[in-house]
Formats: C-alpha cells, structure tokens, sequence
C-alpha cells in the first residue's frame, strides 16, 4: 500500500500547471508544465490500495494502478514502469492522451477528489524513458511465420509490438509518409509532441518490426498481395469515414472535415510545407462536436490567430457533479474544460445548425442556428430561438461511421456489422480465415486506451492461430464494453 493514511492527511487533488495561455498559443509545445516529484508522490500516496480496486474495471488494460502507485510514492520508479509496462505497451501516449476512465472509478472519487492516476502514469513512463529504462526487448527466436498489420495507430502498434515480441515478423503499413497514424497527424502537437511517438517508434523498429510507409494497402498492394506474402493479416485502419452535416450549404467552401484540418496543421508545425492550407488565422471559426476532436480544432484555430472562435454541441450543457443517470463507478457525462477552452471562444450547447450561409464566391459567411431542447425523448426546436452567427470557417467534428469499405475492406471480403464495422469472433478474426481485426475499425470509434487492449488481445489471437497456443495477455473480449450505463 501507498501512504496508509495519505487519502486522509492529504484530501487535496493536484496536477501540473499549465503554461500560461499567452505563452502557449504561440507555439505548439505540450500545455504542461513539469510537476514537481515530491507534490506528484504525495498524490500517489492518496491511493488507498483498496480490497476491490475499482480503478481496474475502468481500465481495459487492466493497469495495475495500486501497485504502480504505491512505487511512486515509495520512491522505487524501476519498480513502478515494470508494473506499467506489464500490462500497457505505451503508457506515454495514454498518460496524455487518455480521458482516464480509471480515475471516474477510483473509490476515492466517491467522496473525494480522485487520485491522479494519469499524471503518475506518465510520469514514471517518463522517467523510465530519461533514465535509459526503456530498452528494446527482441524476440529470443523468430518463429518463421509473417503477420502484415494494416493502420499504425495505437491498436496497430500495440499488436505489432506484441507479436515481434515473440518471434514472428511483422511489418506495419501506413499510407502517410510517416508511421504513427492519427497518433501523428491527428493529435495536435500541443496534446503529444511527436518525439514522444518517434523515441516509442525506434524502440520497435529495434526489437524487429518493420515499418512500410508511404503505402496505400489496397491501391499500391492489393488484398490477394497481402494474403499471399504473410501468413496473417491484421486490419487496424481505423474509424476514417466522418459523419457529415446534412444541412443547406453544406457544400459550402470553408466547411471542412477536422480530420481534413488538423493533419495539414500538424504537418506545418513539423515544419513540413503545405500547399493551400487551410487557416483560421483572422477568421470567424465555428467547430461543430464538443468532443476531444472539437478541442483539438479549438486549440489549433487559436494557435493560427483566429478571430474568435465558437463550439457547438447539439446536447445541453453537462453538469459538473455525477447526475443520477451517471452512478459511481461508471464514467460520467461532466462538463469538462480542456486547455483548448481554456484558451478562449465561445460554448453554446443545446445548439443545431438549421443551414449555412455563403456569400456571392460559394464561400461559407454564416452559420443559421436553433436553440434545442429534449421532448418526450426527442429533440426540439425551441420557437424564435433561430439566429446567425458570422463563421469564414466552419469546421465538423462530429465523429466517424467506421472504416473505409473501399480498398483493402472490399478487397479481402470481410464481413460487416449493421454500423459497417468489421464483424470478428473472440479472438478478434474476422469472416475471412487468417484476418484479423483490431482498434476502431472493428469497435467503432472509441478511446485509445481502447484501441492499445484491442490490439493486445488480437496479439493473442494471431498468435494463437499461428502456433497452436499463445502466452500472450488478452486483456479484453470483443464484445467488452467501457464501464458505463
């Protein structure tokens, strides 16, 4: 155990600060500040290493969070990235980039703040990294046998770490020029610095898993290819296709898909070149989603100098305690300010765009929208509540449908469930023999914590269908489902 009596001396919550937002927005550097270790113990020493800990049904990694707490705050960081590496390939990235499921049902939160679960987490992984800790770990053997993994985000990568590890060889095809996904080009650089994916990168690439970028499976190398040159196949390709805004003057010039925007924005802050790319600077930006999509906009339009900057969710606004619908332990709806709202703009909730205005040049000028409120279950237009707003850019982020059926998908003639993701048994194959699935593209959209547990348990299904039987965790069943109600 932690500190015996550290939840009861120590009540208070604390997390590094942020860089003051006049500072940040000027460059693309991580919103946080370095917490000092001694405060970031004491936080590990709230944890109540409790009988039941409750933390673990958050996770779909199955962390050993009391056990990595209780390291820290003890002081024995060896230790602890052992117990974090044991069952989390990149703590690196959820550390940042995670929602912290883990945290909403921790026993603390019951009555207070909860431990901060996330911050130890990445700080031990990186004190791991500064201290040399994080070596490459090949395989004593190869196996002989080939596995070809679709998509390198983090269900891609987790699978491929998993099964070089134990011998067979892996190679990893990603259609950008560089590997890493969304991981790369869809997560700002202010969320996750991409050092921080390359340094995990030239650890695989150490251990033996090869990466073949700048390759579009199912244009440049067909299905049949792939069937024949590997033994297994591993679809992790993602929930690409964005849901859209059927609405008058959605054709518009100036809407544009997030994922459209933020790749070109990330590129630029790598200092690659971007023809024709697509700014916020001096503009009226208005971004559609409320999610972590939606934020990423936020922060990037503030970044490039934007006039304003508005959010629009079409649900109310969520409160800031648990609400009946949202008991303890299950991960609630709050209402949550992320460093991109810090940095200003506008939130309006309970908002629908009616239709999109454009000037004389088929460029977007406005955005008409209608307060909506919940009737009898459905959703209504609250009479003379119709205005416009100005916007010279409207970006959607309303999330994703699924993967891309065209190409690799139709290709290898994978089965598909009623919400077009690929359909898979338990041990994540697919309908067609010797395919696999992992990640989005066969859960739907989901967190990335998520998507690392899928791309383990799949590890274990390739595995086992390679050699007979596998020692291979699976953390997580296909039709498992995040803690909530």
């Amino acid at each position: 155990m932690a500190d015996p009596r550290g939840f009861l001396t120590n009540r208070e919550r604390r997390l590094p600060a942020r860089r003051p937002v006049a500072v940040r927005i000027m460059d693309w550097r991580e919103v946080y500040e370095p917490q000092p270790v001694e405060e970031l113990r004491e936080q590990a020493g709230r944890c109540m290493d409790c009988g039941i800990p409750f933390c673990h049904s958050g996770c779909p990694l199955g962390n050993l969070i009391p056990e990595w707490n209780t390291f820290a705050w003890q002081d024995r960081w060896p230790e602890a990235i052992e117990r974090l590496h044991a069952t989390n390939n990149f703590p690196e990235f959820t550390g940042r980039l995670c929602p912290a499921p883990c945290e909403t049902a921790c026993v603390l939160g019951i009555n207070q703040p909860a431990v901060t679960i996330k911050q130890i987490e990445v700080t031990t992984i990186e004190r791991a990294f500064d201290d040399g800790r994080v070596v490459p770990m090949p395989p004593q053997r190869l196996s002989g046998r080939t596995v070809a993994v679709v998509g390198s985000g983090p269900s891609g990568l987790a699978v491929a770490q998993q099964l070089t590890r134990v011998g067979h060889t892996v190679a990893v095809f990603e259609r950008a020029d560089k590997p890493g996904g969304l991981l790369r080009y869809g997560i700002p650089e202010f969320k996750m610095e991409k050092a921080v994916l390359d340094r995990r990168l030239a650890q695989m690439r150490a251990e033996g898993t090869r990466f073949r970028s700048g390759v579009d499976v199912g244009a440049q190398i067909t299905g049949t290819d792939l069937r024949r040159r590997y033994d297994a196949i591993v679809l992790a390709v993602g929930a690409t296709v964005p849901r859209g805004l059927s609405v008058p003057g959605c054709d518009l010039g100036g809407v544009v898909q997030a994922m459209t925007y933020l790749p070109q924005a990330n590129r630029v802050a790598l200092g690659q070149q971007v023809p024709r790319q697509i700014l916020a600077t001096n503009k009226d930006v208005i971004v559609i989603g409320g999610g972590d999509t939606g934020a990423d906009c936020i922060g990037t339009a503030h970044r490039q100098g934007a006039r304003s900057v508005t959010s629009l969710e079409i649900m109310p606004q969520p409160g800031t305690e648990r609400s009946a619908a949202h008991p303890w332990p299950t991960h609630p709806m709050l209402f949550r300010v992320a460093s991109a709202h810090e940095e200003g703009g506008e939130r309006v909730y309970a908002a629908s765009t009616t239709a999109i205005i454009g000037d004389e040049e088929n460029q977007v000028s406005g955005l008409r929208l209608v307060e909506v409120r919940m009737d009898d279950g459905q959703m209504a237009q609250v009479a003379g509540s119709e205005r416009v707003i100005p916007a010279q850019l409207v970006l959607l982020a309303m999330g994703f449908l699924g993967p891309q059926r065209e190409g690799i998908v139709e290709q290898l003639g994978v089965g598909l469930d009623s919400r077009s993701n690929i359909v898979r048994d338990e041990s994540y194959m697919t309908s067609v023999p010797g395919v696999f699935v992992a990640g989005d593209c066969g859960r739907g959209q989901s967190l990335i914590v998520w998507a690392i547990a899928e791309g383990r348990a799949a590890a274990h299904g390739v595995d086992a269908w390679l050699t007979g039987g596998s020692a291979l965790p699976r953390p997580i069943a296909p039709t498992d489902r995040p803690l909530t109600v």
